[in-house]
């Protein structure tokens, strides 16, 4: 299954936007796995995900073609 992955602040200084290739995850925690395996620095760094621009605040599942946005702690005003 390929997803586009977009990063922003100290992400995306170790993992670039790009379309990849997640073979059969088909849910957001195995996404998280995965990515935390493949890239270690982001197994120690606090982050959301955000699927078709919706923050995700549990499990969800994923489908071919989603985008899905890793974002660092922000906070508005």
């Amino acid at each position: 299954m390929e997803i586009e992955i977009i990063t922003f602040g100290k992400i995306a200084e170790f993992l670039a936007n790009q379309r990849m290739d997640v073979g059969e995850i088909r849910d957001t925690d195995r996404l998280k796995s995965y990515l935390e395996n493949s890239f270690p620095k982001l197994a120690g760094m606090k982050y959301k995900l955000a699927v078709n621009k919706n923050i995700i605040q549990y499990n969800e599942p994923l489908s071919e073609q989603d985008s899905v946005a890793i974002m660092p702690p922000f906070s508005g005003g």
